[in-house]
């Protein structure tokens, strides 16, 4: 299998089937498309059926989209464990994973991915706040009924999903409860997560699209290093 994956530093979709990947000891290789440079766009149109990444290649079989991968994952790897065992837990993981995917808007666009970064005090509170307010509730709720360190107490595809806003609340340094800087902190300290951020900080290309001086006009497109 391989893994089409974007920068490593900023492609929030592409770090979440890695990390199931890599926690659940799946064999597979990965390939770097850049979100940047030239013909960008047309490479990935030409390797993407969605012209996006993530996408799993697995024999004849391309699959883009997260949750879609995953889920193969998880039927073609059963005993790997990618989802809860227990039933109402893995309803409440899939519930959670899917809220991920289609909310927290604006914490998507105030505080793009960026693990090269700190960047405190750049993100406007006011304007994430509803976001900050339900993550508290969302994952306070499932660590108090779990016991953590991780949303169903080990590491799940639940976790997978939200690895990315976690990044968000530290390059930033959100302000956040005890109970949701522990999971960040849980999430960091996963051996997988701690992979991925080695070759993310290594990487050199610059996307300027995802940087918060780029996009709140203090920098010019183009000049960071």
């Amino acid at each position: 299998m391989k893994l089409l994956i974007g920068n490593r530093n900023y492609s929030t979709w592409s770090l979440r089937p890695w990390l199931v990947l890599r926690h659940f000891d799946i064999p597979f290789e990965d390939e770097v498309l850049q979100l940047s440079g030239p013909r960008w766009r047309e490479v990935l149109a030409e390797r993407s059926p969605t012209a996006k990444v993530p996408v799993l290649l697995d024999g004849d079989l391309a699959i883009p989209e997260t949750i879609a991968i995953i889920e193969y994952l998880a039927e073609r790897f059963p005993d790997r464990g990618i989802w809860p065992q227990d039933m109402t837990d893995r309803a409440l993981a899939r519930a959670a994973a899917a809220e991920m995917h289609g909310g927290f808007a604006a914490l998507r666009s105030h505080a793009p991915m960026n693990l090269r970064a700190a960047h405190p005090g750049k993100v406007d509170v006011e304007a994430v706040r509803k976001d900050l307010q339900r993550i508290e509730h969302l994952w306070g709720g499932l660590l108090a009924r779990s016991g953590g360190p991780f949303l169903f107490g080990k590491f799940s595809a639940a976790d997978a999903m939200f690895a990315p806003l976690a990044t968000r609340l530290r390059t930033y340094a959100l302000p956040v409860s005890d109970v949701a800087s522990a999971y960040v902190e849980a999430i960091y300290s996963l051996p997988a997560f701690q992979h991925w951020l080695g070759l993310a900080l290594r990487e050199p290309w610059i996307v300027d699209d995802d940087e918060i001086d780029v996009i709140q006009g203090r920098v010019a497109p183009g000049t960071l290093a």
